[in-house]
């Protein structure tokens, strides 16, 4: 940082990227362009001299949401960089999902100059604040001037790059996305003169802020109503301590890092059905951000039932505008109802025997995807990482998945922010990525969520492939709305062409394409053969399963319960 730059966006470009390791950037994802060049070269060169590592992906989509599953499994910020014009637009579902789920992410958007706006000049278009009230904070930073001699224009952008980096990871907020719009004037490239001849200096040591933050105040949680923990996405352990300390029910999805231990109930989205229990609840506290099914949406939304929430990383869920208090941490005592949680485990251990069962059956010769869901949870090792997309396999996995042993750090993760299905190859390649020390990786998911973001296996000869083992349910099309109102027979019609909406894409075909080892299993036999016999890299295990009788199957599952 001691050479001076000889064009002004250079040097702005070296600037921003010194100053983003200085502050705590390890991973930066880029897209190739011609007006992000600037920033291209400067991140190749801290790439080269180990400050960072870069990640170069030809699809911005696929960009945005390998940056969010790195940020996921490494909890610090991660940067993407792309060039002007639709490139900057297809970050924006990547962004979306951030900002509902609270993952910092760092957009670099490259622009022409202001000037250049509103003329109809080549891929320039309004950049400035493009993801709205997405990004935490967006600011449109203009070009560097040439022949400036003033250290303070370098000082200046170093100070907005580490307001960023804080903003971006919650320090006035929530954290999420924060896009620092770049105007880059030509030249483009280091080593072409235009005037600008300040050195970069580095930057003085900075003393650190002892202070830290203050602490917390933990709420007491009386005995007394019959009480269940509810833990959506990320809830964290905090949900199961709750739980543990109160002695009661622990109402876990797969993502909330909550499942585990002796309180987590698997079959609870079934149980919330039975008067005798679900219809019993007085009160119910919700960590994370719960989304995955309709009965719990409906339990913390009943104006009969006190919801207490715990705010998290976006701030709190209520669906149902009933939450009467909300707290940053709580803690419960014990008491109430000596067998309220007995007569929960019980009967989830009743339930969970008769679903096998009936899984088991229903399956024939067959593969289910619900036995799909079991077998590869089950093949999550202690200390491995699980990747689940949205719509049934994350459901499935719900009501398949046993709650694993307490300290055996199994990570599952999802993009629940706002569930979609699109970036979620991408998202499962960034957390293996993210995640130094992981075990094992596994990803499970649909076949139109593997074919949405089919992009993010092309990936280039120079870029760093994670283990990550692949595993796509392929019943050609959109299952998950056999179980929903537009899979009535009434609307049998136009269900295929609307909803069911099958593709016929040859998945192997598909990995072929990208040089993915692909394998196609069609029983639970060789499901669990492939499952245990990775063969690094990135592998596609194809599980060929059909939509017929799945709503019948969803209704025979709820059937094992005592409904109202």
């Amino acid at each position: 940082m001691t050479d001076a730059p000889r064009n002004a966006s250079t040097a702005l470009a070296r600037t921003l990227v010194d100053a983003l390791v200085r502050n705590g950037i390890g991973d930066v994802v880029l897209a190739p362009g011609s007006r992000s060049a600037p920033l291209a070269f400067a991140v190749h060169d801290a790439a080269l001299a180990g400050r960072l590592r870069l990640h170069t992906r030809i699809d911005e989509r696929t960009a945005g949401f390998l940056a969010l599953g790195i940020a996921k499994t490494s909890r610090a910020p991660v940067a993407v960089v792309t060039t002007s014009g639709t490139a900057t637009a297809e970050l924006h579902p990547a962004v979306l999902e951030a900002d509902a789920a609270g993952v910092p992410l760092l957009l670099l958007t490259a622009d022409r100059p202001a000037a250049m706006r509103g003329t109809q000049a080549n891929q320039t278009t309004d950049q400035v604040e493009l993801y709205g009230t997405a990004a935490r904070w967006a600011l449109d930073v203009p070009p560097g001037r040439p022949g400036t001699y003033e250290q303070t224009q370098v000082d200046d952008w170093r100070d907005l790059v580490a307001r960023a980096v804080k903003v971006a990871s919650g320090s006035d907020g929530p954290p999420g996305p924060v896009q620092l719009n770049l105007q880059l004037a030509e030249p483009l490239v280091p080593g072409v003169d235009d005037g600008w001849s300040t050195p970069l200096v580095p930057p003085a040591p900075q003393p650190v802020d002892a202070g830290g933050v203050g602490p917390v105040g933990i709420e007491l949680l009386r005995a007394g109503p019959r009480t269940v923990v509810v833990a959506g996405d990320d809830a964290g352990p905090p949900a199961r301590i709750l739980a543990e300390q109160a002695g009661w029910p622990l109402l876990a999805e797969p993502s909330s890092g909550a499942r585990t231990g002796t309180h987590a109930i698997r079959t609870y989205r079934l149980l919330l059905a039975e008067p005798e229990l679900g219809g019993r609840i007085e009160r119910v506290v919700v960590f994370g951000h719960p989304t995955l099914s309709r009965p719990v949406t409906r339990l913390i939304s009943r104006e009969d039932v006190e919801v207490v929430a715990v705010r998290n990383a976006t701030g709190y869920t209520d669906p149902g505008r009933q939450v009467s208090r909300v707290f940053d941490a709580v803690t419960g005592e014990p008491g109430g109802d000596p067998d309220w949680l007995e007569r929960w485990r019980a009967r989830d251990a009743e339930v969970s025997a008769a679903l096998d069962r009936l899984v088991h059956e229903q399956a024939g010769d067959t593969l289910s995807p619900h036995q799909v869901a079991a077998a590869v949870s089950a093949a999550v090792p202690a200390g491995g990482l699980l990747f689940v997309g949205s719509s049934n396999p994350v459901r499935d996995l719900d009501i398949m998945a046993r709650p694993a042993p307490v300290g055996e750090r199994r990570l599952v993760l999802a993009n629940r922010g706002l569930a979609g299905i699109d970036g979620v190859v991408s998202s499962a390649i960034g957390a293996a990525l993210g995640r130094a020390r992981t075990s094992r990786a596994l990803a499970l998911m649909g076949d139109l969520t593997f074919v949405h973001d089919a992009t993010a296996l092309v990936i280039g000869p120079h870029e760093e492939r994670p283990d990550l083992t692949i595993v796509v349910v392929n019943d050609d099309g959109g299952s998950i709305f056999s179980s929903l109102e537009q899979g009535g027979v009434e609307y049998a019609d136009s269900f295929e062409r609307l909803f069911g909406t099958p593709h016929g894409t040859d998945l192997g075909a598909l990995c072929a394409a990208t040089r993915t080892p692909h394998w196609r299993v069609e029983s639970l036999a060789e499901l669990e053969h492939a499952l245990s016999s990775p063969g690094g890299g990135i592998e596609v295990v194809e599980v060929r399963c059909s939509r017929d009788g799945r709503r019948a199957l969803d209704e025979l599952i709820r059937g094992l319960v005592a409904g109202d």
